[in-house]
């Protein structure tokens, strides 16, 4: 039995992470910490079938857990993780403190110092791309949510080799539930409903880094170029992502969908479309599935329509696989 403890219980993640785990046959959830409710029972703060006990992060038992989940803010996240490997307990970060590979990095596209730069780098935690580092892993950054989507959309290409030109266009819609759960006025449901917003668009999102980062390690000869479009979606989860890409003009989209096909064939997780599908937010819903679509607009123009739950393969369910991998179970287990 894994005993584990959540940090950031009482946020959208971290939230669903522990309704996640309650089915999960190998786990024991030996505590949830929120900076804001401690003292409370969850189910009081968040009305709902989790009646668990909150308790302040400082007073954390971490001597009596193997694993702890960090569905903190960035920055806060890193400090924690350190408290944590000190005392020699594992650690699944949901913050983007331990995405990127470099402190410089981290700098430039959050703006300040890393908090724990001693744990970079870290495995990236997108199992189906980076498997064998997560295997026993002490630390495992799990992805972005945007980015795990992007990533999984576009990776047989890049591996391949089969991209034309390094330009990547990324068009991503987000529920609102991607912003997290702390008030914002652009989330206020006034302004989200009946409304699409795009925002932080171009190259300056600070999950371009990692989708750049990340693309770059798989891609054969290529250093990816990504524009990237986020835009609020009024719905509460699924991000729903349509990347347009240059491949050889003699591919045909038969080809392609093998290819995608014989790279995901053995991944519980992804599921690739027949021809003349496109992925939807439903595909994917409450599950910790990516569904991908491919459509060839003409001959050398791809587009791939990649479908994920944010709350689920973006955040929580992705968090428990990498768990599964960290420990050695099956990698499905308590998420089908």
């Amino acid at each position: 039995m894994i005993r584990v403890g959540i940090f950031g219980a009482t946020g959208y993640a971290g939230y669903e992470l522990l309704r996640w785990l309650r089915r999960h046959p190998e786990v024991r959830v030996v505590f949830a910490a929120s900076e804001s409710s401690a003292g409370a029972s969850l189910a009081d703060v968040i009305p709902g079938p989790l009646d668990t006990p909150l308790i302040a992060p400082d007073e954390a038992p971490l001597g009596d857990v193997d694993l702890v989940f960090l569905a903190l803010p960035h920055g806060a996240a890193g400090k924690m993780a350190r408290r944590a490997r000190a005392a020699g307990v594992r650690v699944i970060d949901f913050s983007a403190d331990f995405r990127l590979a470099t402190p410089e990095s981290y700098r430039r596209w959050y703006g300040h110092d890393h908090p724990a730069p001693e744990l970079l780098p870290a495995p990236y935690g997108l199992p189906e791309l980076n498997r064998a580092a997560l295997r026993g892993a002490m630390l495992i950054a799990n992805p972005g949510c945007y980015p795990t989507g992007m990533l999984l959309g576009v990776a047989p290409l890049l591996m391949a080799g089969a991209l034309t030109d390094p330009l990547i266009i990324v068009d991503a819609k987000s529920g609102v539930s991607g912003a997290g759960r702390a008030p914002k006025q652009n989330t206020h449901f006034v302004e989200v409903n009946e409304n699409l917003a795009p925002y932080s668009i171009g190259q300056v999102h600070r999950h371009v880094g990692e989708m750049r980062q990340e693309a770059q390690r798989i891609a054969r000869g290529v250093a990816p170029e990504i524009v990237f479009t986020p835009q609020l979606l009024p719905v509460s989860r699924g991000i729903l992502s349509t990347i347009y890409l240059r491949i050889p003009d003699d591919w045909s989209e038969d080809r392609v969908r093998a290819l995608y096909r014989e790279q995901y064939a053995d991944e519980p997780f992804v599921r690739v479309l027949s021809a003349g599908a496109l992925a939807t937010l439903g595909h994917t819903t409450d599950t910790n599935v990516c569904a991908i679509s491919l459509t060839l607009a003409r001959p050398g123009l791809l587009i791939v329509v990649s479908s994920e739950d944010n709350m689920v393969k973006g955040a929580a369910g992705q968090a428990i696989q990498n768990m599964n991998l960290m420990f050695g179970l099956d990698e499905t287990t308590g998420l089908v």
